[in-house]
């Protein structure tokens, strides 16, 4: 027998052909008993959660209340795994794992150009085309993390791919047989197919691997946090910060040292670094295995969603009951989603509560295990949930055409300018080193000084919630585009006094009058990256992290998209008439700051619808 007290008593249940349970909800200081082989209980997400198993935990307190286990999948106790005693190796792994992508990437261009004999076009598609699939790949390690392997076999399984791809790119830069030789004056010998097949074979198993542990690592991280524990959840918000600090570790190396070696002392070292790198970072990731906690995947997210689609559209004639109690939901501890807690109902889009309505047909043909026909409350909610995270999604796809500009309009702008200091010249691109500096200057400023101050106003655990802090970070790349407009006005100023506004040169001012923009976009990364991490993992089904995360970074390669969008049409409007255009050849005789003025207003009305989701958005509710 389950008994359920008085106060839990709140729905119907469900006649079957085999027990018939009555209705004693409406006597008052009775308790209702229902037999154990009794259909499912009709109700509220988790109503009657902590009454499920019927017996109580004696020990309740010394284990986590998220269902976290251990690699075995047994229970595991707070006092010996997690928490911040497991994070060392996965930051360690991310910073090792970054170090070694950053490596590839941040100087890939230059070894197409130089060492494959590539053109400017083929190099520079080559290049945007990688990195395209580097951010699209986390959806595939997203989906199997979530539905079948758990973030932790997915990282170990994506890890060793991506060490395969490093060491194949490596030898492909070392041995002289899968290499073309050098170029003899201006003769460059084209590759063979086979020494192309070498090469991007390595390069696309990376892309693989490091789409495959994307969205996994983090995530895996915040786990080794207890969501039901006070202190723990508190921790879980300083973790984000450290984990974007690691990533940029990691990325200050590569775009410094390793672009030096590179450079100076041979491309088969220059890629073996970040090889061991890797090896370093599966190593790091093994060795916490004993501390971590695990979540269990629970099945493909995409077909409880698509369940949910058909299931409401088969019942799109039948009326929804006002009281939610009605509405279909398991009586156990946890939900029918294996690995997830309970979501109580909310009463947006209610269009797909139908999904969870029963009807009598439902009683006849007992559809109760048929989730095509009948779903549970918990995995509607999961659908609500993305629907309603979706405009809070899209408004960070500005932000990242805003970022994308680090490396695009800030680095054309920077080439002409001046930029030598003495003897030495200062290349365009490393200015973004100061993006990464802005980044670890900012997180701990973060952490230990704004944190702590704004919880004494706010009286939030975190100080600010997530949206707000996403909000901040908006603000600040609307300050980051117009720096870069004022600086290019000035600019543009000092070429038409100095007579240079028809010639293709570099203008008398020094390239270090973008380092402000260049903060500016590093002090948002802090606030809008890592609060859309915080964001998307908090607010994200239990079974879902991993595809939230994934989505996440998916505005990184949308927003590249929509910089490049932005680009073409600008350029195509602007040269209508035979006229030069914002940004022609030679900036001189352009308007780049208009350009940015542009990406100024859009990120204001970008703030602004922000702004309006954020207050209308209403958070996850887990029973």
């Amino acid at each position: 027998m389950i008994t359920h007290p008085p106060e839990q008593c709140e729905s119907r249940i469900l006649p079957s052909d085999d027990a018939t349970a009555v209705d004693f909800c409406s006597l008052l200081g009775q308790t209702t008993i229902y037999p154990t082989h009794s259909p499912p209980i009709v109700g509220r997400g988790g109503t009657w959660s902590r009454m499920a198993s019927g017996v109580t935990n004696e020990n309740q307190g010394q284990y986590t209340g998220d269902g976290s286990v251990d690699i075995h999948g047994n229970p595991v106790l707070k006092n010996s795994t997690g928490n911040w005693r497991a994070c060392p190796f996965i930051l360690g792994n991310e910073c090792c794992e970054r170090l070694a992508y950053y490596g590839i990437a941040t100087n890939l261009v230059t070894y197409l150009k130089n060492k494959l004999h590539e053109g400017n076009a083929s190099a520079a598609r080559n290049v945007t085309t990688w990195q395209g699939t580097c951010y699209i790949m986390p959806l595939l390690g997203a989906i199997l993390a979530d539905a079948y392997w758990g973030r932790y076999w997915t990282i170990a399984v994506f890890s060793t791919i991506y060490f395969v791809g490093m060491a194949t790119l490596t030898l492909s830069a070392s041995v002289p047989a899968f290499k073309p030789s050098p170029c003899v004056e201006s003769v460059c010998p084209e590759a063979s197919a086979i020494q192309y097949a070498i090469f991007f074979i390595g390069l696309y198993l990376i892309a693989l691997g490091t789409g495959g542990i994307k969205p996994c690592v983090s995530s895996f991280g915040a786990d080794q946090f207890d969501d039901t524990d006070p202190r723990e959840r508190m921790k879980k918000g300083s973790f984000f910060n450290w984990f974007y600090f690691s990533i940029n570790i990691g990325a200050l190396i590569s775009s410094s040292f390793l672009v030096w070696v590179q450079d100076n002392c041979g491309w088969g070292l220059g890629f073996g670094i970040p090889t061991l790198f890797m090896g370093l970072a599966i190593i790091s990731f093994f060795f916490g295995t004993p501390l971590y906690r695990f979540q269990k995947p629970g099945g493909s997210p995409l077909i409880r969603m698509c369940q949910v689609v058909v299931a409401s559209f088969r019942k799109w004639k039948v009326d929804v009951p006002h009281d939610s109690c009605l509405l279909y939901e398991v009586p156990e501890k946890a939900s029918a989603i294996k690995g997830s807690r309970k979501l109580e109902h909310t009463d947006e889009i209610k269009f797909f509560d139908k999904a969870a309505t029963v009807t009598d047909l439902d009683t006849k043909t007992e559809s109760f295990s048929n989730p095509w026909r009948l779903c549970t409350v918990t995995q509607v909610e999961e659908l609500k949930i993305l629907v309603r995270m979706f405009p809070v999604w899209a408004t960070t796809i500005v932000f990242s055409a805003v970022y994308a500009q680090i490396s695009t309009m800030f680095v054309e702008q920077g080439m002409v300018m001046d930029t030598s200091i003495g003897s030495f010249t200062i290349p365009p691109a490393s200015l973004s080193t100061f993006d990464v500096i802005s980044v670890i200057v900012w997180v701990p400023i973060y952490d230990r000084i704004l944190v702590p101050v704004a919880r004494r106003f706010t009286g939030k655990e975190r100080g600010f919630s997530e949206l707000q802090r996403m909000g901040i970070g908006l603000f600040i790349s609307i300050l980051a585009m117009a720096a870069a407009a004022v600086v290019e006005i000035r600019r543009l100023d000092i070429a038409k006094a100095e007579g240079l506004v028809s010639e293709k040169v570099a203008i008398p001012l020094s390239i270090f009058w973008q380092t402000p923009q260049y903060f500016l976009v590093g002090a948002a990364e802090v606030f809008t990256f890592i609060g859309s991490l915080e964001f998307f993992y908090d607010q994200s089904p239990d079974a879902m992290r991993s595809l939230c995360a994934a989505l996440s970074l998916l505005t990184t390669a949308l927003g590249n998209y929509l910089s490049s969008f932005i680009m073409t049409v600008v350029t195509s409007v602007t040269t209508r008439g035979g006229r030069t255009g914002w940004i022609p050849d030679n900036l001189n005789e352009g308007h780049l700051d208009y350009y940015f003025w542009l990406l100024t207003g859009l990120s204001v009305l970008n703030l602004l619808i922000y702004v309006a989701c954020a207050n209308r958005y209403k958070s996850k509710r887990a029973s």
